[in-house]
């Protein structure tokens, strides 16, 4: 028996030696490496943070300047005090010298922002577009401080995967690599803007990224702490809005109120989505059939807004002011309703206006404006047994831009971060959850992924949709002279019978003509209006296949790794 044990003992001792080398073998192989990323990703973070710091700051500095008053924080009380003239004037010069930046440095005269970076995420290796997004950032900067009615965060995000691009381009980082800086720098971002740590790294995790790796966690918290940091230096541990007390759930009788609730915000942020989408559509139908320049686009949409701030002047800028009254209650309902529809018609215009600027700040303020109009109703109706009215804006601010972002687990925490409350998380959560499930329902996801669908991204479905568009025929095809090339004859006789492709589509194009045709291989062309098919080669079914395949397991590695 004493013998027994002692074999059990010594190799339980070998195994354990054993482990011990192989993890130093993979210290001293593999950790250098690691530490050596960690460090890029702790520099790319404080690049981000100052970048998103100074954005803020420059809206602030810029908007002082412009309007003429020293805080910018009430910058709507003091519109009231200016000339009619000059209200409508600052956003419609804005919105021309955004026109003329974009028309100058970009293909299409559109600002970038969230959406692209999740886009870059996916399909190019975590890299955006450098001189587009530079110029977005200075046209969103503009935008915020002349009126636009957006918000900051989206051009920030755009701006910090600017910087993780150079990074990536400098480092020659290959996919991975680079959509894990990519995530650091989106989460530094996030956190310099709000002074929210813990959502700063959830969101580049579950809103950019899309995944909750492993491996890209440990560089992304470090990035996001840094961007904290360089806040906290210049802003302090303060929140972005102080609430008054606001008491207690009734948990029993008042938690089916924030359910309904839920539902409702979820229905308001629909609507904020798709009046973006109808104006945006509305303005290329305008601009088509006037002959509008381009750059003179956000010019009208500059004016038409300076005109609605002439009677309300609250959709100017971001809208951190209203925002904080509602979540103290300061308004009415009436104030509460009225300001809530003019919000989503500024954020169409603006955006719809090509303008630039991103929908989180103003899905928080048209959230906080519908979870006041809610609570003073249910408050008013059943007094005894509700809490705060304040309650409900907060978790409707929680709601609204959960179901905007598709992001409710970030939203939650940035909800949470910004306001210092947490004892009313139970409250927050049924409402978030509730919207996201029906928004999501009603849109593709979420506002960013509905956006790429409009452009025929299919990002929202997974990988297993998005991955297709990524090969080209041409690159996968087998050529005549290749081994195992298709007989030319078999397929001149195909083309022949119409059934050809051209060499610049992709498998998103071509695996639905296999099923069609019952083909084992379809013939690759060129095409000219000019000139019959040039055959180039084959496409066989068996290799669009595999590729298709190694692509979905290097996706689902890389995930779950």
């Amino acid at each position: 028996m004493p013998s027994q044990d002692n074999a059990f003992f010594s190799q339980q001792l070998q195994q354990a030696l054993g482990g011990c080398k192989q993890g130093w073998t993979v210290l001293r192989t593999r950790g250098p490496g690691k530490v050596t990323f960690w460090f890029i990703a702790l520099l790319v973070g404080i690049a981000a943070g100052f970048a998103a710091l100074f954005f803020r700051k420059g809206i602030n500095w810029l908007q002082a300047t412009l309007y003429g008053t020293d805080d910018v924080q009430f910058l709507h009380s003091f519109l009231a005090g200016l000339p009619w003239y000059w209200v409508v004037l600052i956003p419609t010069l804005g919105g021309l010298l955004v026109g003329l930046l974009l028309h100058r440095f970009t293909r299409d005269g559109r600002a970038r922002s969230v959406g692209d970076v999740i886009l870059g995420a996916a399909m190019h290796d975590g890299r955006v577009e450098t001189r587009a997004g530079v110029a977005s950032a200075l046209a969103s900067l503009i935008t915020l401080s002349t009126g636009g009615s957006s918000g900051r965060e989206g051009p920030v995000v755009h701006l910090a995967a600017v910087i993780s691009t150079k990074v990536s381009r400098f480092i020659k980082a290959d996919g991975i690599t680079g959509r894990d800086l990519l995530g650091c720098a989106v989460a530094a971002a996030v956190s310099a803007s709000f002074n929210a740590p813990i959502a700063g790294a959830l969101f580049a995790l579950e809103v950019v990224l899309r995944h909750f790796a492993v491996h890209a966690f440990a560089p992304i918290v470090i990035a996001s702490a840094a961007g904290t940091v360089i806040n906290r230096l210049e802003f302090g541990g303060l929140t972005e809005f102080v609430l008054p007390g606001l008491g207690d759930v009734q948990f029993y009788v008042e938690l089916p109120a924030f359910l309904l609730l839920g539902l409702t915000c979820g229905l308001v942020s629909v609507v904020l989505m798709r009046a973006i989408f109808w104006a945006e559509d509305f303005g290329n139908y305008l601009q088509a059939r006037t002959g509008l320049a381009r750059w003179l686009r956000p010019a009208v949409a500059g004016a038409i807004l300076g005109v609605i701030a002439l009677w309300f002047p609250h959709i100017i800028g971001v809208g951190y002011e209203t925002t904080s009254r509602a979540l103290v209650g300061e308004l009415v309902l009436h104030e509460a309703i009225i300001f809530a529809v003019l919000k989503v018609a500024a954020v169409a215009i603006t955006l719809g206006g090509r303008m630039g600027g991103g929908v989180f700040s103003p899905s928080l303020m048209l959230g906080a404006l519908t979870g006041l109009g809610f609570g003073i109703i249910a408050t008013g109706v059943f007094p005894e047994i509700s809490g705060s009215s304040s309650l409900y804006a907060l978790a409707g601010m929680g709601a609204v831009a959960a179901a905007v972002l598709g992001a409710p687990i970030s939203t939650t925490l940035i909800v949470f971060e910004m306001t210092g409350d947490w004892q009313t998380g139970l409250a927050v959560m049924v409402a978030v959850s509730m919207s996201t499930a029906l928004a999501s329902r009603l849109v593709d996801r979420s506002f960013f992924l509905t956006q790429m669908e409009r452009r025929g991204i299919h990002l929202a479905a997974g990988p297993q949709a998005y991955l297709l568009s990524m090969f080209m025929v041409g690159r996968i095809m087998r050529r005549p002279d290749d081994e195992d090339a298709a007989a030319e004859d078999a397929c001149w006789d195909l083309i022949d019978k119409g059934t050809y492709i051209d060499g610049s589509a992709t498998l998103e194009a071509a695996l639905p003509l296999f099923d069609q045709t019952h083909s084992n291989f379809i013939p690759v062309v060129t095409l000219s209006a000019d000139a019959p098919p040039e055959l180039l080669g084959a496409l066989f079914h068996v290799d669009a296949l595999k590729a298709y395949n190694r692509a979905l397991a290097a996706t689902a590695a890389e995930e779950h790794s």
